[in-house]
């Protein structure tokens, strides 16, 4: 059903439970699901948030300059995809890391036909740094990424299993939606991503699954075509 993808993993889902640092039963189970999709062939790019360590708009209250702020967001997501890297080259699949602002020797300089060489060759390309500037967060730089990389899908993993007509972790009667055209998400409020990452998605026709993640064999049931989670389509 797809070619390829490009999922984005929050920075919390990496530290598990608490949310913070990382949890390694964690990485290996995402990097098994993922690792399983590159040998069968699908080409994955991922986009990794980086709340587990530093998220620069909630710094502020605290002290923190925003634009720096999010400099320091952008190197936490750097942090996280070097760590998930490391757990999916375990599993046997070559992975690389591309930021969005020039890091070597630590990661590649992110540029799109280098990233797609990769993808083509049956590696798993985690691309860092958001966008590679402040106010934008990495919903924004996923959307951007799977516009420029061809991506036939955005995948958002989540810990819910889709989008609910309320949270569902504070409304036991929010009900789930399998699909959703972009305009009705928009006229019933719904928070599929943030504004900028929803409008470059809905502008660019890009499709944007949203499912639980971290519910084993999830991603593989959705990349071979089962109804996982909800569908957000033009």
């Amino acid at each position: 059903m797809y070619r390829r993808v490009l999922l984005k993993l929050s920075g919390e889902s990496l530290g598990g439970a608490q949310g913070k640092g990382f949890d390694t039963d964690t990485l290996h189970a995402y990097a098994r699901e993922v690792a399983s999709a590159a040998r069968e062939g699908l080409q994955v790019a991922i986009v990794n948030g980086g709340g587990n360590i530093f998220r620069g708009l909630q710094g502020i209250g605290d002290g923190f300059d925003r634009v720096d702020g999010d400099k320091m967001g952008m190197l936490a997501t750097v942090i996280n995809s070097l760590a998930l890297s490391m757990f999916i080259k375990a599993e046997g699949v070559q992975a690389k890391v591309f930021t969005a602002t020039p890091m070597e020797p630590l990661a590649h300089l992110y540029m799109r036909d280098d990233v797609v060489d990769f993808l083509e060759k049956g590696g798993v390309a985690l691309i860092a740094g958001g966008t590679g500037n402040p106010f934008f967060t990495t919903d924004s730089g996923a959307a951007l990424r799977a516009l420029e990389i061809g991506a036939d899908a955005l995948l958002k993993g989540t810990r819910v299993d889709g989008v609910y007509t309320a949270d569902p972790e504070k409304d036991p009667t929010a009900v789930r939606y399998e699909e959703l055209t972009f305009d009705e998400a928009l006229e019933k409020h719904l928070k599929v991503m943030d504004q900028t990452a929803y409008s470059l998605c809905r502008e660019g026709n890009m499709p944007i699954i949203v499912f639980d993640m971290n519910k084993s064999g999830n991603l593989g049931r959705l990349l071979d075509g089962e109804k996982v989670g909800t569908l957000v389509h033009v």
